[in-house]
């Protein structure tokens, strides 16, 4: 029996050793493993996304449910969502989300004295951009009509419904796709994902790392290009916040004296903005308040928003323009990143 004892030692040692041995090919094959990020694209609110976070998991049909979701409360183009019911002033109980963009468009409406507004729908719909010889198809007439109902100060939520004037129409469609972003980048941190870049149309948040590359997310600015092609102006990282672009170079329309006027539309005219604008970046903590203010410093011109940048210390904001001389220079407010 002791023999049969002493020859199971040099077996037994061997196993032992075998397992250790697994055991350090296992860790050494786990620590060598690349990281890897999950991307998903595809076609929302008439655009399209792109989503890259570090995670496994495929969230395809939970992004897609989210997006009916938004899309079912907010968007003009769908006759049976909830704005175009009240658009069509019919009762409605709206929904969380039909609540938050209300709220944060009442705070930009306020603080921008109604140079946002989502009330200029319809003004901004009468519009015909592209008209042959370079004139406006919309009248004087017209324009003066729709604007008596122009004013979110007449809107107002009560009891989980919308109260408004009748002929006064409503759309979300500066802001929405900034909430979109937001929503989905809510979405992953509640599944416990802490590195992302979520991008709607070009308005982005972030958060953490590229964990593929190792460093900073990176983005890029586009270079105002009249000729309908598409290149970068610069390359920014950022980090933990928001950035939409609001750009007019390719919304535009010249009239018979050489004057450029931009898509945004003064809402307190009701007339296209004459400006040297040509795009404004916003940085903030959320994409939705970024995308609000990116679309209200179009039409405020540099030097209001140089002053507005003073009491808002919490937007970074990058414009760029063209100067007498048609050459394009920068304003780079509230240290916005420079690369």
């Amino acid at each position: 029996m002791a023999t049969s004892k002493f020859q199971c030692i040099p077996f037994c040692n061997t196993i032992s050793k075998i397992s250790v041995l697994l055991l350090l090919l296992v860790f050494f094959s786990s620590c060598s493993k690349e990281p890897k990020n999950t991307q998903l694209a595809g076609p929302v609110f008439g655009t399209s996304y792109s989503i890259i976070y570090d995670a496994e998991a495929d969230f395809t049909k939970q992004f897609d449910s989210l997006f009916t979701v938004i899309n079912q409360s907010m968007s003009t183009y769908i006759p049976n969502s909830d704005i175009s019911k009240i658009n069509r002033n019919e009762p409605v109980s709206i929904d969380t989300h039909f609540e938050k963009v209300f709220l944060k468009s009442k705070e930009i409406y306020k603080e921008t004295n109604a140079i946002f507004d989502p009330t200029i729908g319809d003004v901004v719909n009468a519009w015909k951009f592209g008209a042959e010889n370079g004139k406006f198809l919309t009248d004087s007439t017209t324009i003066d009509s729709l604007m008596r109902f122009v004013g979110f100060d007449k809107v107002s939520l009560k009891n989980g419904e919308i109260v408004k004037p009748t002929e006064t129409y409503l759309e979300f469609n500066a802001i929405a796709k900034g909430y979109g972003v937001d929503v989905i980048s809510e979405f992953l941190e509640a599944h416990a994902i802490q590195n992302y870049l979520v991008e709607i149309g070009g308005e982005i948040r972030v958060k953490g790392f590229n964990v593929e590359k190792q460093e900073a997310w990176r983005v890029g600015l586009d270079e105002p290009r009249f000729d309908g092609e598409q290149s970068i102006f610069k390359a920014i990282s950022l980090k933990n916040e928001a950035m939409a672009t609001s750009g007019t170079y390719r919304k535009f329309k010249v009239d018979s004296s050489g004057n450029r006027y931009a898509h945004i539309i003064n809402t307190k005219t009701g007339y296209p903005t004459k400006t040297n604008i040509l795009s404004v970046s916003v940085i903030a903590k959320d994409c939705m308040t970024a995308d609000g203010y990116a679309t209200a410093f179009q039409a405020m011109g540099n030097g209001a928003v140089e002053q507005f940048s003073e009491i808002h210390p919490e937007l970074k904001i990058y414009i760029i323009y063209e100067n007498e001389a048609q050459e394009l220079q920068t304003l780079n407010l509230n240290n916005f990143p420079e690369n």
